[in-house]
């Protein structure tokens, strides 16, 4: 694949230098494989040592069981429900023994604790103040309640401390809470000038908030406001599982305002499941958490040891997708998420679910919006990017507002709390479609921070497992390594043996290539597929160099005679020695792939593999007759020619031999499997030209955007770049449709290779920036430089929301 590494006349390298949707509703018990067959997978990995199971075997715990940490100030909140017919008694008195045994040496209660307590100052405060409510409306812990209010008066500072992580309406919620505890009686230990100005911050905020969108929000943290709510128009939001907005304080607070029956059976049901005498911050919260973790590991690099747990998840999401659950479709980065998971591994989903955040009033007005939720911009903005139909305005929709958005969180550095900068940057500048798995995990692994704590109203924590991921992923990199830097050994002893070096017009860079290959085909095991894909990506740059430099057209016909003899060769005798290295090269390279082919395919696969690479000669024999003779086609003679010999042909096909599945005859030459071919061939041809139109103009090559440009054709340069790029995005999001969708007769492992290349294609031809341009660095991140993981000693403290 000539244009990725070299800046050959022809085709220079730009990176190196520096409804039913599917058309298929998958079949959910055939999705599942069964635990025996994925038990006898990880068993014949010898890579896997038994701390490595162990690793994994806790994150499994933790994927499948996936629960929050108990919330101090939830619980509190919960405990102050009253008994039915009994005012003077708790509801659930099991949620007031917990405060008492509970609170912290220092008089506090809440997650912060150590070195977090300085930016989870806000958050232990409020959470104090809850719980000392609790335990004063029910007349018991004196003690409890002193060391609380002493916590509070010692540590009064954090109220206004902008340092400090700022739980979801502190400042409604905080000042509502000390209002309530002056009239039960409380003696905070506050000057009444501190006193006043903390409740100035609750009117402050009320009149901050814009008032045609603060209906949700208010009804939000109506624990807060108390009797400044307009309860009847709070009801409104109560969900079909008798809570408001999943919150266990906000259902409390009204279970607490009018004993709403539904708002009780909801806190009962919570309780009873929780199996514990806390709440968590939020619940249902399982849909998320494990989306959470699934989409966690995909990132890390290790999703494939954990197949069987995702894929029940996914199943279970499916249906909950289809029976359009609360708990997917009122939550943005559940709903967003959900989306992109599941699009992403070949469900049926259409774009129509995500509906209700077409339009950026929907995150203005929602919750979210009041909270500047970094997250759920992310998961809506990567999920409008998985688009597979010409026409889906909802998720161009969605990419437009939640792109401007999160640039605009990201100019006025007000990205959440939960949320690493580095990650909004990262994924404004690199679309999905142009990312490389391995690069990916690198960067993510690096990134990943463990004991990080997420915040709603107050702070909780999601996974317990984030040391065995990092261990397991760095583990799992540095393996890989191990086996990538024995493929350039092997890569360059091939290079040797076939006399690459003996040609002085080719530049034979197998390290470059093999990133390709390594940086979209990660697993260990797949070391004879990258190989495939390496030694092929050498020999079309090899045979497109030659077609660049051949010295006349008696050389290359004599090129091209010899690959139409293929095993007749000899008939046709060598017109140079450079023509004979370079078909020996191919045809014995082919030989001995194809011999290892035959063991996974159980066939011989050399008349596929020969015809590929009779297409492509022609191909650039028709390009090299255009140069040589001068004459410039129309576009519709250069588009077909122009897309076979960019020679994607001899690299994927021979790659998809040996990733797996069984190929048969009749599906390397189905329809669908050409069309792939045939997209991914056109994308890249279109992305190199459009890099290129400018040199190539003044070298007077032919060139798409030069032809369409043309008078003839009534187009300008910039005319012709915008159709161009019309033609790219349609393509890809047509091979994108092929790739994911279930029940096609190309094995997905096989049609992944497509898009895996499609990747490389889009991320090679941006602009000179990012991973285009210090391409060095990248090869050395993948295939050389071990990792450098981050501690938790190294972590920053955390910042405003």
């Amino acid at each position: 694949m000539t244009l990725l590494w070299y800046s050959s006349p022809h085709q220079p390298f730009l990176g190196y230098q520096s409804s039913n949707v599917l058309g298929h509703k998958p079949q959910l018990f055939l999705r599942s494989r069964t635990r025996r067959a994925v038990t006898a997978e990880r068993s014949s990995s010898s890579s896997t040592s038994g701390s490595g199971r162990e690793l994994e075997d806790r994150i499994r715990e933790q994927l499948v069981n996936a629960e929050l940490s108990p919330s101090s100030y939830d619980t509190a909140w919960a405990a102050m429900v009253p008994a039915p017919g009994s005012p003077l008694a708790s509801r659930f008195p099991q949620c007031v023994d917990w405060i008492l045994q509970n609170q912290r040496s220092d008089g506090s209660w809440g997650l912060g604790c150590g070195e977090d307590q300085a930016s989870l100052g806000k958050d232990a405060v409020s959470s104090t103040l809850a719980c000392v409510l609790a335990l004063r409306t029910w007349g018991v812990g004196e003690e409890h309640v002193g060391k609380g209010l002493r916590f509070i008066g010692y540590n009064s500072s954090f109220v206004t401390d902008d340092k400090c992580d700022t739980p979801a309406g502190f400042n409604v919620i905080f000042p509502g809470m000390l209002e309530r505890g002056i009239g039960m009686g409380l003696e905070i230990p506050l000057a009444h000038a501190d006193v006043h100005a903390i409740l100035r911050l609750r009117d402050t905020e009320l009149k901050s908030m814009a008032s045609g969108s603060k209906a949700a929000y208010m009804a939000y943290i109506a624990e807060g406001l108390g009797n400044l709510l307009d309860w009847d128009q709070a009801m409104a939001y109560q969900r079909k599982n008798g809570s408001f907005f999943d919150s266990p304080a906000t259902t409390a607070a009204a279970a607490i305002h009018s004993y709403n029956g539904r708002a009780v059976d909801y806190l009962d049901l919570l309780i009873t499941k929780s199996g514990s005498s806390s709440v968590p911050a939020v619940y249902p919260r399982n849909v998320y958490n494990q989306l959470r973790m699934v989409d966690t590991l995909e990132k890390m690099g290790i999703s494939p040891s954990f197949s069987y747990e995702i894929n029940n998840i996914l199943d279970t999401t499916y249906i909950s997708w289809l029976a359009k659950d609360d708990e997917i479709m009122l939550d943005m980065a559940t709903c967003a998420m959900a989306f992109r998971l599941l699009r992403m591994h070949g469900y049926d989903v259409s774009s129509d679910g995500l509906s209700q955040f077409s339009e950026e009033s929907s995150f203005h007005d929602s919750i979210q919006g009041h909270l500047n939720d970094t997250e759920a911009l992310l998961q809506l903005y990567k999920a409008s990017q998985v688009q597979i139909l010409e026409e889906e305005l909802i998720l161009e929709n969605i990419f437009s507002w939640s792109r401007k958005l999160l640039r605009q969180q990201q100019c006025s550095n007000k990205i959440s709390t939960c949320v690493d900068p580095a990650e909004v940057e990262h994924v404004l500048k690199f679309p999905s479609y142009a990312t490389l798995d391995r690069l990916e995990h690198r960067r993510n692994i690096q990134h990943f921070k463990t004991g990080g704590f997420q915040m709603l109203k107050s702070a909780f924590r999601v996974s317990h497992a984030d040391e065995e991921i990092v261990t397991l992923a760095t583990n799992g990199f540095h393996s890989s390594q191990a086996v990538y830097q024995q493929e350039i050994e092997q890569l360059n002893r091939w290079v040797k043996e076939v006399r690459l070096p003996e040609l002085e017009f080719a530049r034979v860079l197998p390290l470059p290539i093999l990133f390709s290959a390594a940086a979209t085909m990660f697993p260990a095991q797949l070391s004879e597929a990258r190989i495939a894909w390496s030694m092929s990506s050498v020999l079309t740059t090899i045979v497109d160099d030659l077609f660049d430099t051949g010295e006349s057209m008696e050389e290359l016909e004599n090129l091209v005679t010899l690959f139409d003899l293929w095993d007749a060769h000899q008939e046709a005798g060598f017109y140079s020695e450079r023509v004979e290295i370079v078909f020996r090269a191919v045809y014995d390279t082919c030989k001995h792939l194809v011999g290892k082919a035959a063991s996974v395919q159980n066939r011989s696969v050399m008349d596929h593999i020969a015809e590929l690479w009779v297409d492509i000669v022609r191909a650039m024999m028709s390009e090299a007759e255009w140069r040589m003779s001068g004459r410039v086609p129309s576009v519709e003679e250069y588009l077909p020619i122009g897309e076979v010999s960019f020679a994607i042909g001899p690299i994927v096909p021979v790659a998809a031999y040996f990733v797996g599945p069984e190929l048969p005859e009749d599906v390397v030459r189905c329809p669908e499997y050409e069309e792939m071919l045939s997209l991914v061939n056109l994308s890249g041809r279109l992305l190199n030209d459009l890099q290129t139109y400018q040199r190539e103009k003044k070298q007077g090559k032919t060139n798409s955007v030069l032809l369409l440009a043309d008078p003839s054709y009534g187009g300008s340069i910039e005319a012709a770049k915008k159709e161009v790029k019309s033609i790219i995005e349609a393509s890809r999001r047509k091979l994108l449709r092929l790739v994911l969708r279930e029940g096609a007769a190309v094995p997905r492992p096989a049609r992944q290779l497509f898009w895996n290349m499609s990747k490389v294609l889009h991320l090679f031809y941006m602009d000179r920036d990012g991973y285009s341009s210090p391409l060095t660095n990248a090869i050395n991140d993948v295939l050389l430089k071990p990792l450098q993981v981050w501690r938790e000693e190294d972590q920053l403290p955390g910042r405003e929301p």
